[in-house]
Formats: C-alpha cells, sequence, structure tokens
C-alpha cells in the first residue's frame, strides 16, 4: 500500500508538463483539523528537489513526521509516514501562497484539512 500512495504522488509528474514553480521552500505556519474535526496548528517546513518534487516536514506539536511530495500545476500532492499509518495530503495552490488541504491515513475513515500560510 505505501508504495502504491508513493507512486501514485510521483505519478503526477508523469502526466504534467514543465510548471511554473507555484510552491515556495521555506517555513510555513499550519492551521488543521483532526479526523475528529479537533483543531491543531503547528509548523510545516517544504524543501524543493527540483521544479516538481520536494520534502515535508510537519511538526505539530509532540508530533513530527515528514515526506515526498510533488507539485503539478495548482496542485500539491505528499504521502508520509504518521507511526505505522500511511498518510495523504492533497493541497490547493492559492494565488495568494497559501495552501488549503485535505488529508487522511490508513485505517481511519474521514478526513482532516490543513491550511498553510508562508510564515514571515
Amino acid at each position: 500500500m505505501r508504495k502504491f500512495i508513493i507512486a501514485a504522488v510521483l505519478s503526477l509528474a508523469a502526466v504534467s508538463t514543465a510548471h511554473a514553480q507555484t510552491v515556495n521552500a521555506g517555513k510555513y505556519t499550519l492551521q488543521g483539523t483532526n479526523l475528529d474535526g479537533s483543531p491543531y496548528k503547528g509548523t510545516v517546513e517544504i524543501t524543493l528537489a527540483s521544479d516538481t518534487t520536494c520534502v515535508i516536514e510537519w511538526d505539530t506539536g509532540g508530533s513530527k513526521s515528514s515526506g515526498v511530495c510533488m507539485l503539478n500545476g495548482d496542485a500539491f500532492a505528499a504521502a508520509y509516514m504518521l507511526g505505522d499509518a500511511i498518510g495523504l495530503v492533497v493541497y490547493k495552490v492559492n494565488g495568494d501562497g497559501t495552501l488549503d488541504g485535505k488529508w487522511t491515513i490508513t485505517g481511519k475513515d474521514g478526513s482532516g484539512t490543513e491550511v498553510l500560510t508562508e510564515a514571515n
């Protein structure tokens, strides 16, 4: 399953042509909701590896995770591990540089939300 999710994220590159960079490398503040609707916050750091790929790291208080991410126009997706669960988040890149996301993890019903805003 893990290989499938990572392959799905990476396949975004195969169906896209070269796009202008839509996400800036750096630190972001994070506001989100858990699967049960409870709020959380934290920070995210995005490190660009190429024009379409990156590494993403989340720090949400006591929980840290990292993953591989992919850019395709105004779509931004990342696969990650959270403990033993595989996670997937898909963000929409907005014109103001914010990223609006929906995420889920294996073994759980529903989805959570995230909004990433570039830190100043």
